[in-house]
């Protein structure tokens, strides 16, 4: 394959021609760069550095000289601009950490980096990861003087899904052959609907968040997104692992090798459809493309089984309590006086506390502020902030009760594919969005969205799969299976 089709091979394909020096690292990095540039009116990136690119693409090549370096060696990819890295400017995508630069990588990029990963810039978001359309970044692409919204690949005038957009973006426009991306309420797995890729969301805790900013931190967990479940189950056995000095939540579980069982036959996997997953809020195009993949999987031998979850209703209400309850207090630490964004001019300590943050935040941002210190504030903790814990609770219940009778739960990533940029000015309507993805964010569960078909006007449409804790390894085997059988993730948007 000549260098100018670099762009067609996958992660594995990609490692392997880099470790028999049928191209170079520097090669490799090189044309990804050129291929952003090329297509930056997508406004993917918001950040890229050449000579640093170059530079650790040289290291990996003099590492795959000596016969060294991990899986990964030279193999260019890109980070969410949620992850602090010391190279590279991190702003979360607001105007409260514009021209930050952090003193140390997150440990995900860290180990990325350990694997010989190179990194060629960082991509763009919904700010603070707050979003489900990737039209609240704050932040300019590359290529742009002022913050644009990241354009779907398939249709420049549709969203990519949000928050991970420009992570979504970038993959399906093959600007990178893998990213990584976060996970709060869904936003790996509804932008890799939208944009034709795989992602998936480890159970929480598997992925360190050390130096990866906070939204929601009993929600928010790091996950690759790729082409196939191949390249996501290769990044992620390098992503996890314990953390247990630097992160309170990390679980104390040894790193995987999820690419071991993805070849594992499916004969007799018993996949959960869950009746509220299929209700009259889903899109014609959506459900049919849903369940022609759920009759592919019947035909390489799994059985389909009628399972509910009974509060799935009850996540979005849920989650739009206990997530911006986090967020109010997460991004208190936002006040102009040790990093970040500071207003010009002030009267006294609390009118800079108020211009600041007034300046620095968006609209969204602000929104979900206001939302958590209202549902934390005296008189209101119990009857909000602590039911909506108990519902919590009884929706991980549900699915402990679904899996006595299915091994995976399988059903829509979103209700519908890709909406038009600004269609959804009603913030509620964009909250709604996620009611597939919320119940495994609230339950901490992996969950992985694969592409599936296409809908109307021939966008993707993405088929969820859920899994137990821990069954990362059987998630992505379930999709590879898929992927073996048909080629909608080696679809490509047109001109791209």
């Amino acid at each position: 394959m000549s260098n100018t089709e670099l762009h067609q091979l996958g992660v594995a394909e990609l490692a392997a021609q880099l470790k028999s020096k049928e191209i170079s690292a520097v090669e490799a990095a090189q044309h990804f760069l050129a291929r952003a540039k090329q297509h930056q009116h997508l406004g993917a990136f918001v950040s890229i550095h050449e000579d640093t690119t170059l530079a650790q693409a040289r290291a990996a090549d003099a590492l795959i000289a000596q016969g060294k370096g991990g899986r990964l060696a030279g193999v260019p990819i890109a980070h969410k601009d949620i992850f602090v890295t010391k190279d590279f400017p991190t702003t979360a995508a607001s105007k409260m950490l514009k021209g930050y630069q952090s003193p140390f990588d997150a440990t995900v990029v860290t180990k990325l980096a350990a694997s010989g990963a190179v990194t060629l810039g960082k991509l763009n978001c919904d700010e603070f990861a707050m979003g489900g359309a990737n039209e609240n970044s704050a932040i300019a692409p590359v290529g742009f003087d002022a913050a644009q919204p990241v354009r779907n690949p398939w249709n420049t005038e549709r969203v990519p899904g949000g928050s991970s957009g420009g992570s979504a973006a970038a993959v399906a426009a093959r600007l990178a052959p893998a990213v990584t991306g976060t996970d709060t309420g869904g936003s790996i797995r509804q932008p890799a609907s939208f944009c034709g890729i795989t992602g998936i969301k480890p159970t929480y805790g598997r992925a360190s968040r050390y130096g990866m900013i906070a939204f929601a931190s009993s929600l928010d967990q790091a996950g690759p997104m790729g082409r196939s479940a191949e390249d996501c189950a290769l990044l992620l056995s390098e992503m996890c692992g314990p953390d247990l000095d630097r992160d309170s939540t990390s679980l104390d579980v040894p790193a995987e090798d999820f690419t071991a069982q993805l070849n594992d036959s499916i004969e007799g996997l018993r996949i959960g459809v869950p009746a509220e997953f299929f209700g009259d809020g889903l899109s014609a195009d959506v459900r049919a493309a849903v369940d022609a993949s759920l009759k592919e999987y019947e035909k390489l031998g799994a059985k389909l089984v009628p399972i509910t979850l009974p509060r799935t209703e009850l996540s979005v209400p849920v989650y739009y309590i206990l997530a911006p309850a986090e967020a109010s207090s997460n991004l208190s630490r936002f006040d102009g006086v040790k990093f970040g964004h500071r207003a010009q001019k002030y009267a006294d300590l609390n009118d800079m506390y108020k211009k600041t943050r007034a300046e620095g935040f968006g609209d969204e941002v602000k929104r979900r502020i206001m939302i958590g210190a209202y549902v934390l504030s005296e008189g209101y903790y119990d009857a909000y902030y602590l039911q909506a814990q108990r519902i919590r609770r009884m929706i991980a219940d549900d699915f402990q009760t679904a899996f006595k009778d299915c091994d995976v739960i399988a059903g829509p990533a979103a209700p519908t594919t890709a909406w038009a940029i600004g269609g959804k000015s009603d913030p509620v309507s964009n909250y709604l969005a996620d009611i597939f993805t919320l119940p495994a964010s609230l339950a901490g569960l992996p969950g992985l969205s694969l592409p599936a078909g296409f809908g109307d006007a021939g966008m993707p449409v993405g088929l969820q799969l859920i899994g137990n804790y821990f069954s990362e390894g059987k998630l992505l085997n379930a999709a590879h299976r898929f992927q073996q059988a048909t080629d909608f993730h080696l679809q490509r948007p047109a001109g791209i």
